[in-house]
């Protein structure tokens, strides 16, 4: 990793509470939101390091230019001259600031301007002291970039369903993403840091270790956090999760495998061998349930030929001139007997 001098020292943001880090590349129409985003939180107790990895320095100090003086002051930017992956650049982040909470606030995503201070203020409830971050109701904003503009598109809420945040749950699919997850810096002395192996899914897989460890509060009601999502948008403008949907299944499948392996080295086969038992018996009941459903659409399906034949069959043979036929016919048999 090749690293330009930081525009600013984080000596100079000592004392900060919060350390936002904000990772970017060749998108300056979104890191300029991100910027008056982040800016305009209600919360100002905070140091900004931005890393951009492996985009153009000169978009990011042009657009760190033109804040204001007092705002330079409080961000750190790092460069890196090539790409050295999200998780990496995260760390990098993270590392050269000094906060008590942490918060990855990704260029094109966004807050409700009381992120920070609601955020902050749960974590230092004397109640929560036991929970190693909080995250927040969500918002998904499908968004279009037309020109120079970010347009939305249409907008859901995240999980809606959701009313707190799990281990069990989280080991099914990741139900939380970085920009709704303010956390304490202690965390990483606990768990680590993001895994820089994992060129996707690293914030899942880090939120599965930070929930082996401790419990994750939730702020329900209104969303605070909204996540920036572009479906029709390729290359510097896209979604990993779009434009990389065949590596998220891959390697979400590399990381169950693995933390499964340190299962049984921990505990042997004994535990799994029940449990994938247990699976085994379950897959069997779902797949005999079904045979049944298909057997009875089958049946209902004959059903439905005969009674479609039988229909043929009246139409058929009970036309309108046979009923007419039947009146006559009687009539001249009871005129005959007169």
């Amino acid at each position: 990793m090749i690293t330009l001098p930081e525009r600013n020292g984080p000596a100079m943001n000592a004392g900060a509470r919060v350390t936002i880090v904000t990772r970017t590349k060749n998108r300056p129409i979104f890191l300029a939101r991100a910027l008056d985003d982040i800016f305009s939180q209600t919360f100002q107790d905070f140091e900004l390091v931005i890393v951009n990895d492996g985009g153009d320095p000169a978009d990011v100090e042009h657009l760190i230019s033109q804040r204001s003086e007092a705002e330079r002051e409080r961000i750190t930017t790092l460069h890196h001259a090539e790409s050295v992956g999200m998780e990496a650049a995260s760390n990098a982040g993270i590392k050269a600031g000094s906060g008590e909470f942490i918060v990855i606030h990704d260029d094109d995503d966004f807050w409700a301007p009381n992120f920070l201070d609601n955020t902050v203020a749960y974590l230092d409830n004397p109640a929560n002291a036991a929970e190693g971050g909080v995250m927040v109701r969500t918002e998904i904003v499908i968004e279009e970039l037309v020109g120079d503009r970010i347009e939305p598109v249409r907008r859901e809420i995240f999980w809606a369903d959701m009313r707190q945040i799990t281990l069990a749950d989280m080991l099914k699919i990741n139900r939380a993403v970085p920009i709704s997850f303010l956390y304490r810096r202690s965390l990483h002395d606990a768990v680590g840091y993001y895994n820089e192996d994992l060129p996707v899914v690293g914030d899942w897989e880090f939120h599965l270790r930070v929930l082996s460890h401790s419990r994750v509060g939730f702020l329900d009601g209104e969303p605070l956090a909204f996540w920036s999502q572009r479906p029709e948008s390729a290359g510097h403008d896209g979604n990993s999760i779009f434009a990389k949907a065949a590596e998220h299944a891959r390697y979400d499948a590399l990381v169950r495998d693995e933390h499964l392996r340190e299962g049984v080295a921990q505990g042997g086969l004994g535990t799994m061998l029940y449990l994938t038992s247990v699976l085994a018996e379950q897959e069997e009941l779902i797949h005999a349930q079904q045979r049944r459903l298909d057997d009875a659409a089958a049946k209902l399906d004959r059903v439905l030929e005969r009674l479609d034949a039988l229909n043929e069959t009246i139409i058929v043979r009970t036309s309108v001139g046979e009923f007419l036929k039947k009146p006559l016919l009687l009539a001249k048999k009871l005129g005959g007997k007169g």
